[in-house]
């Protein structure tokens, strides 16, 4: 089959009068006598893709990236932002020009070109295992800001039953099933990315709001000085402290992931020249929006940061209509996360898709298949939500560990490979870097996550 125009990059600069491309974004191209597009389609615009990119980027890792100053201090904290978004910027780069290199128009496959069948299948699982706890958890905070939370033993009300009392209507489970239907179903049938180009942009306005609100609250305290100056380097007393910067890393690393989305975004681009720009575009505003909510998040709350800093949100700010403040906060918070949901989606339902029908048409010329897989996906999402409702843990750890391969180890493992023998001597050494970090700093933030998880429970078991 075909995922479409598989010229190289320089030949196709201009998608317009053309097929648009990759609706089977994670397959390999089998036959290359089929089209899969829409002749009405002239491709994306520029700043289309730049939104939906960057709606890829900002989820819901902004919320604990506050709590990352808190542990390695305002200087280090910020470079490590930048840092990160320039080390994405990299692997990003190797995958187009690989990708380029293969004529492959998808992550999955680039990996099938570098690895055979089960790199591209492994690719896929990883995908799958991502998005899934992504979504889930997304679908959990939405329930927890509008309806309220038991999960950690004591009741935090949720936005609508401070509004309106505690009514069946406005219960969790409720909630979650009108928000499914109403929002994430209908947004989730788009056959095209590009289609999301206005929801992806009142996503980032709408995180914009929650970063103004912010400032604006500890501009305020600071000029009444209620505020002090937070620490700018990481309180490292011992060999413990010292393990625990690299908690961090998994954070940071998950606050970047939008490499299953590039190919896709790339595809739909009417000058397909333009993704460098579209993702370094991206990457620059998203870093701005991180560095300033971790700066005035941190400012704000000091050491009493939580890991997710809008629990912070759920006291008296001690300053006027600090109720309403925390509340527009809270609720601009839950819409951005309805409106980044199908961006994350898309990739979930295409690997999907190539993992069960590998050989199949186009996933966008089915509208059966297409209608089952998009069901199925978000009904085992809701479940999750409903069912699993305290599950930071567990995907503190297949999080993690899914993403950080996504990120680096599969771009940097494709660059090492060579197929296509183009990797300088420096992007060799970049991708060994890649690796390295990754697998060295996601096994210390893992092994010090279960030893303070185990600690927390063998600290609970005798007074059970």
């Amino acid at each position: 089959m075909t995922i479409g125009d598989i010229s190289p990059k320089k030949e196709r600069k201009s998608r317009r009068s053309k097929h648009v491309v990759d609706e089977k974004a994670p397959l390999l191209p089998k036959r290359q006598d089929e089209a899969g597009g829409y002749d009405e389609f002239n491709g994306a615009s520029f700043t289309g893709a730049v939104f939906n990119l960057s709606t890829t980027i900002v989820g819901a890792g902004i919320m604990a990236l506050p709590a990352t100053m808190k542990v390695l201090g305002l200087i280090l904290g910020i470079a490590m932002i930048v840092f990160m978004a320039f080390l994405t910027d990299a692997s990003i780069e190797f995958l187009l020009r690989f990708s380029r290199a293969g004529k492959s128009t998808s992550y999955g496959g680039l990996m099938g070109d570098a690895f055979g069948k089960y790199g591209r299948i492994f690719l896929q699982v990883c995908v799958l295992v991502n998005n899934i706890g992504v979504l889930i958890v997304y679908m959990i905070i939405i329930g927890d800001v509008l309806s309220g939370t038991s999960s950690s033993g004591v009741h935090h009300a949720g936005v609508l039953e401070g509004w309106l009392g505690e009514h069946w209507w406005n219960g969790r489970t409720f909630v979650l099933i009108v928000t499914t239907l109403g929002i994430f179903s209908p947004l989730a049938c788009f056959k095209r990315i590009d289609s999301l180009r206005f929801t992806s942009a009142l996503s980032v306005a709408l995180a914009v709001v929650f970063l103004v609100i912010t400032v604006g609250i500890a501009i305020i305290k600071l000029i009444s000085g209620t505020v002090m100056m937070p620490r700018l380097l990481p309180d490292v007393t011992d060999l413990t402290s010292f393990w625990k910067l690299f908690t961090t890393v998994p954070v940071l690393v998950t606050a970047y992931i939008c490499h299953y989305n590039v190919h896709s975004i790339d595809n739909e681009l009417e000058d397909s020249t333009q993704i460098r720009p579209v993702v370094r575009t991206a990457l620059a505003l998203c870093s701005t929006v991180y560095i300033m909510t971790s700066f005035f998040g941190f400012l704000l709350f000091g050491d009493a940061t939580m890991d997710d800093v809008l629990a912070n949100f759920d006291t008296n700010l001690g300053i006027p209509y600090s109720s309403l403040l925390n509340d527009a906060v809270r609720v601009s918070y839950a819409a951005h996360l309805m409106l980044v949901f199908p961006i994350v989606f898309y990739p979930l339902r295409l690997n999907m898709d190539g993992l069960l029908f590998p050989y199949s048409s186009p996933l966008a010329q089915s509208n059966i298949r297409f209608a089952c897989i998009t069901a199925g996906l978000i009904a085992v999402i809701f479940l999750g939500a409903n069912f699993i409702p305290s599950i930071w843990d567990a995907f503190q750890f297949t999080g993690a560990t899914a993403a950080v391969c996504l990120g680096f180890i599969f771009p940097a493992a494709v660059t090492l490979r060579n197929h296509h023998f183009i990797a300088t001597k420096k992007d060799k050494m970049l991708a060994l870097f890649m690796i390295v970090l990754a697998v060295f700093s996601n096994a210390v933030a893992i092994y010090s996550d279960a030893y303070a998880l185990f600690k927390k429970n063998s600290g609970a078991g005798p007074r059970a």
